[in-house]
């Protein structure tokens, strides 16, 4: 018999599902693109980009025949941008395997796919009683039963895991792991929660002890850093510079302009803006954004390239080389 708080989440799910495209189909490509598209991404955002992506590589073997710099080209503006190279990968290993695997074993063996993943996929697609974890799962698992484990430790994430796959009915996975996620993303909300008109105020912890602001309880965070950059665009004669950024740094395998500190560069170069604010998960970004217009071509390091002005939408970028961009379009004008 399943666990009132299950009973009543379904039956709010039922009521409240919210129309998401790739709920329409049971293809475990879309949903597994879906899943990889919305890790750290809000779904008003999200779902034009898996629009695009369906559109262009509607089946896996289309996307696992792409290049890397297509793919970084159409994710461009999502950021955490190896969730983009590894879903290349794990195309290719798909392909490669010959069917989209459905055990959670082979799920999991997909490049870039974590527990919370392969227990969405397999429970979506395939209908296997696989409980989902996630911010939302931990916010409201806490709150309803007045856990103060911290969700981000090891034990909390044993504890809620646990919980979940208790609470999971076996023959409903898919709409218990999917009530799940909409109950916390509408209802159960981080700040302000709908509280007056829950279906589960009544057994809810939180509410009646008055700790609905308290709960979940996080451990505090790694510090934020800050880091200074300094971008040149170089105008010459129609071309412009750029070249890959390289392993072991932030946006591997996108494309920018000459990134420098007490350069040559600069001393003929125009500021066009200063202290651009880019923020990343664990660091902030302040950039100066410099164009420097020249008739002869300057010395750079052998792995730039040079490309028509008018050629540039075609690489992937970083979303502050985007502001650069659009910063020089505008001094153009």
């Amino acid at each position: 018999m399943a666990h009132p708080f299950t009973t009543i989440l379904l039956d709010w799910f039922r009521e409240n599902r919210r129309p998401l495209p790739w709920r329409e189909t049971r293809d475990p490509y879309a949903i597994w693109l879906s899943e990889v598209i919305l890790q750290q991404t809000r779904i008003a955002q999200g779902t034009a980009y898996w629009q695009r992506f369906i559109e262009r590589w509607p089946t896996v073997e289309l996307l696992a025949a792409a290049t890397e710099d297509e793919v970084l080209r159409e994710w461009q503006g999502l950021g955490y941008y190896s969730r983009a190279r590894n879903l290349h990968v794990a195309a290719r290993q798909i392909v490669e395997l010959g069917h989209f695997p459905d055990t959670m074993d082979e799920i999991r063996r997909l490049k870039g796919v974590g527990d919370y993943t392969a227990a969405a996929i397999a429970s979506i697609a395939f209908d296997l009683p696989e409980a989902v974890v996630d911010g939302n799962v931990y916010r409201v698992l806490a709150r309803h039963f007045g856990i103060e484990t911290p969700i981000n430790s090891t034990e909390g994430k044993k504890t809620f895991k646990a919980l979940a796959q208790e609470l999971l009915p076996p023959s409903e996975a898919s709409a218990f792991n999917q009530a799940m996620m909409d109950f916390g993303a509408v209802q159960c909300v981080p700040q302000s929660p709908r509280c007056a008109n829950c279906p589960l105020i009544e057994s809810c912890a939180a509410f009646r002890e008055g700790r609905v602001e308290e709960l979940p309880v996080k451990l505090k965070k790694l510090q934020v850093k800050t880091r200074h950059l300094t971008y040149v665009y170089i105008r010459c004669n129609g071309y412009t510079a750029i070249h890959r950024r390289g392993a072991g740094d932030i946006w591997q395998g996108l494309w920018e302009p000459p990134c420098v500190q007490n350069d040559d560069l600069l001393k003929n170069a125009k500021l066009l803006r200063s202290n651009v604010k880019h923020v990343l998960t664990h660091r902030i970004l302040l950039a100066d954004f410099y164009l420097l217009e020249c008739a002869e071509r300057p010395p750079l390091p052998d792995d730039f390239i040079w490309i028509p002005e008018s050629d540039i939408s075609q690489y992937g970028v970083p979303r502050l080389v985007e502001l650069l961009l659009e910063t020089v379009a505008s001094y153009q004008k």
